[in-house]
């Protein structure tokens, strides 16, 4: 009985095909639509490179003191923009100030010291004149003298190196910047070997970053020699700084070193990009990333989906005269746009591909299809 239900169905819609043509009503015909392609050309291509880096001051100085004592007074506080010669610390100074009193007055002994064998030696070299004395004697305090004021230099130098010493307690901004941490407090004991905080100074700011080996040995490659270094370096493009929130740093920087030894460990070069901080946006140890554009001349640039991944290989398919087709071996490199590709090579300027539906593509399939004439009715 089913089958014979099913036999009268198809009867019917047969009967009913036969009639609508019959009644001139065209059936809808199945159309197949082409892949997008595009024409391979070559053409020039920003390439943004982005390392990351970190900030640090033109000047940071690590601040300790250079004599022992009790901090007395710290003049400063953290974050505080100072001036070069400004007052940061100030270590007890008492045993300091004795020290120079009594090398002063070591000095007045010696000076003292010193007339005294000066007014002998004179007094015998009159005698000697009229053969009164000896050579032995006069020879003797000419000697005198001389240590005399041997000792009246021994003993300035000690008062010298004591205004030095009391000039120690005194600790002051060898540069202008911003105060960094402050680690003591009023009171502690310190020592040459304390570290009394980290002057930045931020006036300008360099972003520490490393070079790459592959653009180490493009850079060996191109025969560059070690003389062409600044000469290089002047010629490459602005930096940008990007913060890790995303934000870009509104003033560019300039490439102004490039170390001469890689790092046996990493295989790169350290690089320095000069930053102006004139609104001391900028901190010693803020991390981001150096973003710099380098052009690249004649190259294939294709679109991201027009290469299709196979395992670790990429492939893209060429149209063939008979708009077929075949799965092509590509190398690529990526332009860091989020967009395109370069191809380095497997394609050649003037090859079709395929590009929107790549992915849906099988070796031999037929891609491009004549577009129907539409005859307009008269």
């Amino acid at each position: 009985m089913k089958k014979k239900s099913a036999m009268k169905c198809a009867v019917a819609m047969a009967t009913l095909t036969v009639g609508l043509t019959s009644c001139g009503i065209d059936m809808p015909k199945e159309t197949q639509s082409s892949f997008e392609t595009m024409t391979v050309k070559k053409s020039d291509i920003e390439l943004p490179y982005k390392f990351s880096a970190r900030m640090k001051g033109q000047n940071d100085v690590t601040i300790t003191p250079q004599v022992s004592g009790q901090l007395m007074k710290i003049c400063v506080a953290e974050g505080q923009q100072v001036k070069k010669g400004q007052t940061l610390f100030i270590i007890d100074s008492r045993n300091a100030q004795l020290e120079l009193e009594a090398a002063q007055a070591n000095l007045q002994a010696a000076l003292a010291q010193e007339n005294s064998a000066k007014l002998e030696y004179e007094s015998n070299k009159n005698l000697f004149d009229k053969k009164i004395v000896s050579s032995y004697m006069l020879n003797n305090s000419e000697n005198s003298y001389k240590q005399a004021q041997a000792a009246v230099a021994q003993a300035r130098a000690a008062v010298n190196r004591a205004k030095v010493e009391l000039g120690f307690c005194t600790i002051s901004a060898p540069v202008s910047g911003v105060i960094g941490e402050i680690p003591v407090r009023a009171g502690d004991q310190v020592s040459p070997m304390s570290e009394l905080t980290m002057l930045s100074g931020n006036t300008t700011m360099y972003a520490e970053f490393s070079v790459t080996e592959a653009i180490v040995e493009a850079l060996v490659q191109s025969g560059m020699k070690a003389n062409e270094v600044d000469k290089y370096i002047a010629n490459l493009p602005e930096a940008t700084f990007v913060m890790k929130n995303g934000t870009e740093y509104p003033h560019k920087g300039r490439v102004v070193s490039l170390s001469g030894v890689v790092n046996a460990a990493t295989g790169s070069l350290t690089a320095k990009v000069s930053f102006p901080n004139p609104e001391g946006h900028l901190y010693s140890g803020i991390q981001g990333t150096i973003v710099m554009s380098f052009a690249e001349k004649s190259v294939i640039v294709v679109p991201q989906f027009a290469i299709v991944r196979l395992q670790d290989k990429s492939q893209v398919y060429k149209v063939k005269a008979d708009s077929t087709a075949t799965a092509v071996e590509v190398t690529t490199e990526d332009t860091s746009n989020g967009k395109d590709f370069i191809i380095t090579s497997g394609l050649n300027e003037g090859d079709q591909i395929v590009t929107t539906g790549a992915n849906n593509v099988t070796e031999g399939m037929k891609v491009l299809f004549p577009k129907e004439e539409v005859k307009s009715e008269k």
